[in-house]
């Protein structure tokens, strides 16, 4: 029987985290799997299965019908002992460094052309190591589309090289699959495996725990953006990172000059302005003709003048929607600011620790609920954050309030527990400190549940209605 603990929550779906050895493991499966039905060995049908993007029916398909141009294309040379080490041939000349002894090895493809060992094994480094190429490294005669097949390249170059290749191959076999994807985290190598269909990653969120610890969403690999959909989080990243706001500020700040629409910054207190690039007159207070207004300069008495009530209009737009950016945005920016500065109290927290053990009956592992609850709140400030961008894009309706009802909530409970760590540990009063710190954490968690759990059943039911479309 599944508890409600058990049960997946609907912001959660199913992965597992594969090692390095997995990844191995699965393309000498799917290598053994081919070679044994088209017969050949297992590296030559790894090489077709690279060349097809470890599609295994589709490559037996295809193969069956036009198996020459497929061995062809993946480089791979069936029933011939392939021995790409030759001696340079009468009249040699290598056509990389002109180079023209008669001494030295040399090596040369089915195609017939033949270059001096070192120029071959630096031009397959530099394709390997500089490159990042693994899967047609053509023959370096120029218009030449021969591909340098694995055992030549076992070969040439020194085995550092070679395994740089292989590195290359496994990271390659990772990102021809849909359903996996590297683990973004500096230097792991673990490889996450989800099995949605990407059609699906618009109505969910795919947040994913790699072994290492890192948390990031599995279809855009950025760090953890619930409750936001990918598309969403793209298109607000553009907004804060480009010059829109900045236009925006500028229609806010200046206005355009109504006959030829140059921008005009106020720089006086006179009303009265006059475009210099075509002279005309107008007031800056209503953007209707100078005309009309007599000869005041500095009072405006015909304010609702009808033709400028669309400048006016368009104005106070610009206005609104800046300000009404700034709003989420400034919320926005600040979790993300408070949560750089929570992380600063694990050292803090640490210490903490430290000194509730000497002052205190609890031990080392009793103590442990201050960093639970820092790692708690870090999450939430994370949430938060791109609850503000999620709410940004909503158009304004009863869904939208219980929405920013259920944010209000848990933006109280994190404001509430971030105090309490930082509150000095009294010895008097540690075992209140903890209980209160263990309470406030399970309700900040409780809290947060509700917000992914609700938005998440909202994308899924079309609930939610935007005024974007973040899914072209």
């Amino acid at each position: 029987m599944i508890t409600e603990k058990q049960r997946k929550k609907a912001y959660q779906v199913d992965f597992s985290v594969l090692p390095l050895s997995d990844i191995v493991a699965a393309q000498a499966s799917a290598s053994s799997h081919v070679a044994g039905i088209l017969g050949m060995t297992q590296d030559q049908a790894a090489a077709l299965l690279r060349n097809f993007k470890w599609n295994k029916e589709r490559l037996v398909e295809r193969y069956m019908d036009h198996a020459q141009e497929i061995l062809d294309k993946s480089g791979v040379v069936l029933n011939d002992v392939h021995t790409p080490q030759v001696k340079r041939p009468r009249g040699f000349v290598c056509m990389i460094c002109f180079d023209d002894s008669s001494a030295g090895p040399a090596f040369g493809l089915r195609c017939g052309h033949v270059f001096c060992q070192p120029c071959y094994e630096h031009y397959l480094r530099q394709k390997i190591v500089e490159e990042g190429e693994c899967r047609r490294i053509l023959c370096p005669e120029t218009g030449c589309d021969v591909v340098v097949d694995e055992p030549t390249i076992k070969k040439v170059v020194p085995a550092a090289v070679m395994s740089k290749y292989r590195q290359l191959q496994d990271r390659a076999y990772v990102s021809d699959l849909d359903n996996l994807v590297w683990c973004p985290a500096p230097n792991c190598e673990y490889a996450i495996e989800c099995r949605l269909s990407h059609s699906s990653f618009t109505t969910i969120v795919p947040t994913v725990t790699c072994d290492c610890g890192h948390k990031f969403c599995f279809n855009c690999t950025l760090d953890d953006h619930q409750p936001a959909p990918c598309g969403l989080v793209k298109m607000w990243k553009k907004k804060c990172a480009d010059d829109s706001e900045t236009a925006n500020w500028i229609s806010a700040h200046t206005k355009e000059c109504s006959k030829c629409q140059s921008t005009i910054e106020k720089n006086g207190g006179c009303n009265h302005m006059t475009c210099r690039k075509c002279k005309y007159e107008f007031c800056w207070v209503c953007m209707g003709p100078w005309s009309e207004h007599g000869t005041s300069w500095y009072n405006c008495n015909r304010f609702e003048e009808s033709s400028s009530a669309d400048a006016r209009d368009q104005q106070a737009k610009s206005r609104a929607s800046l300000e009404r950016y700034l709003h989420y945005y400034n919320r926005y920016a600040n979790h993300e600011h408070s949560a750089k500065l929570d992380r600063d109290l694990y050292t803090k927290t640490e210490k903490k620790m430290e000194e509730m053990q000497r002052t205190s009956d609890l031990s080392w592992i009793e103590v442990q609920f201050l960093k639970r609850a820092v790692d708690v709140l870090t999450s939430c400030r994370m949430t938060l954050r791109w609850t503000y961008a999620f709410a940004f894009y909503l158009a304004r309706n009863n869904m939208t309030e219980l929405f920013e009802d259920n944010q209000r909530d848990l933006e109280v409970a994190v404001e509430a527990l971030s105090e309490l760590l930082e509150k000095p540990i009294e010895r008097e009063k540690i075992a209140e400190l903890r209980q209160q710190v263990l309470d406030k954490t399970v309700y900040v968690e409780s809290r947060r549940e509700v917000v992914l759990e609700d938005t998440a059943k909202g994308l899924a039911d079309g609930r939610w209605e935007f005024f974007v479309d973040f899914n072209k």
